[in-house]
């Protein structure tokens, strides 16, 4: 259910911030929005509370954010409220934000490595992956794994590449032991 209203309800803003052609300020009004509730979690707590009723959260909505974000944004929170949606806003968000970055071809890319990057290496990485995917520009996020002792894991979606030393060392370790099981198979 959370994935339904979350796709009904991003894709509505998606095609509305298209329509009116100002994707880019929905966007950025989104994330301000979902850092804002983020930084707020009385807020979110007030939102969802049973004992709260409807016209109360609403109000409090018009009072926090009226003149503050577009009319068409604010519209779509209280109806998400009014519906008893309000628990789902960061995942409407979250897929509102997905769903433009895929459309301008932005990709995320998550890059573990054993040691820190220099900068001349991080630019070589992401000149790699502009050439070697259908992205344009990608939002980079690096993170630091000893455990790897070397090379690199790179997450972009759901693909993986994975060229670190552990799991290369990893293969060469069940492939060993399976040459010795069949080894020890053909023996009397």
């Amino acid at each position: 259910m959370a994935k339904l209203v979350s796709t009904t309800y991003g894709n509505a803003l998606f095609e509305l911030a298209l329509e009116q052609q100002s994707l880019d300020a929905m966007l950025e009004e989104v994330r301000a929005l979902s850092g804002i509730l983020e930084e707020n979690p009385e807020l979110a707590q007030l939102l969802n509370h049973p004992q709260i009723v409807k016209e109360e959260k609403m109000k409090v909505l018009e009072d926090i954010f009226s003149n503050r974000i577009s009319k068409e944004l604010l519209g779509l929170i209280t109806l998400i409220v009014e519906k008893d949606h309000a628990k789902e806003l960061q995942s409407v968000f979250a897929y509102f934000i997905d769903r433009v970055k895929e459309y301008k071809k932005i990709g995320t890319a998550y890059v573990q490595s054993a040691v820190a990057l220099s900068d001349a290496q991080k630019q070589s990485i992401e000149q790699k992956l502009l050439d070697t995917t259908e992205y344009v520009q990608f939002e980079m996020h690096y993170s630091v794994d000893a455990a790897l002792i070397g090379g690199l894991v790179i997450r972009i979606g759901d693909r993986i590449v994975d060229s670190s030393v552990k799991t290369k060392l990893y293969n060469l370790t069940r492939e060993l032991s399976q040459i010795q099981l069949k080894v020890g198979e053909n023996t009397p």
